[in-house]
């Protein structure tokens, strides 16, 4: 067995544990081996260029090929895989025109998500932000980048689950799950601990005010911000 096989046999359990934690219903299989999947993805437990064949994704999921297979082609829309008929899935790889593409969308799509929160739902984001933030905090105190950056996903998913609006809740958390698979957080950069910590805490500030506006505002400057730093770590190697 190659390296890149085992790495993948692992993720694949990873995933499979997840599958069973989900308990799909009998209609919901496809959906529930896309999330597994997803998640293998996502937290980097299925690699770039991993090959995913629907024997072995069925025997590791114990469930059918039909299913893997319609998981694939849910995957291989959100751009998380490519497909090879007859061979499989690959994990797609991601290079520098996906995260400049990303972060192009996602400036106006979280500014528009910030701005319908703190309208439809500041309330709502205050209490689940009561938790949140002390949490944030203290993975910020404590320079723990990994979690920190968990949490950061966590509250932009809060506000995109606030927004109310069903189409751009889909598109938004296909970006954010695409921003996910960028190495190297920003947070690396010196400073920049600190510096984000308080661009979310202003964020949070406006949403809970019910400031549309300037949610939008902060939402869009965050992002932008986000681009730049993200440019100069490309351009820097």
């Amino acid at each position: 067995m190659t390296t890149q096989d085992a790495t993948a046999s692992t993720g694949l359990t990873r995933a499979f544990q997840a599958l069973e934690v989900r308990a799909p219903t009998r209609g919901g299989v496809p959906s529930a081996v896309a999330d597994a999947l997803r998640e293998g993805i996502l937290d980097g437990s299925l690699e770039p260029g991993t090959w995913l064949r629907e024997a072995e994704v069925s025997r590791e999921l114990k469930v059918s090929r039909t299913p893997v297979r319609d998981a694939f082609r849910i995957l291989a829309a959100e751009g998380l895989v490519d497909i090879t008929v007859n061979l499989g899935a690959v994990v797609s790889r991601t290079t520098s025109d996906d995260v400049l593409e990303v972060y192009m969308v996602r400036e106006a799509l979280e500014g528009v998500a910030f701005r319908l929160a703190s309208r439809r739902a500041s309330q709502r984001c205050l209490d689940e932000f009561a938790t949140l933030i002390p949490d944030m905090k203290r993975a910020a105190e404590a320079n723990e980048v990994a979690e920190l950056s968990k949490l950061f996903g966590k509250f932009h998913a809060i506000v995109c689950d606030a927004c109310g609006n069903r189409y751009l809740q889909r598109s938004l958390r296909q970006l954010q799950n695409a921003a996910r698979r960028f190495p190297d957080p920003t947070l690396n950069l010196p400073g920049r601990i600190d510096e984000s910590l308080q661009e979310h805490l202003d964020l949070a500030d406006a949403v809970v005010q019910g400031d549309s506006a300037r949610a939008e505002q902060l939402a869009v400057a965050h992002m932008r911000h986000l681009t730049e730093l993200r440019v100069r770590m490309l351009l820097t190697g």
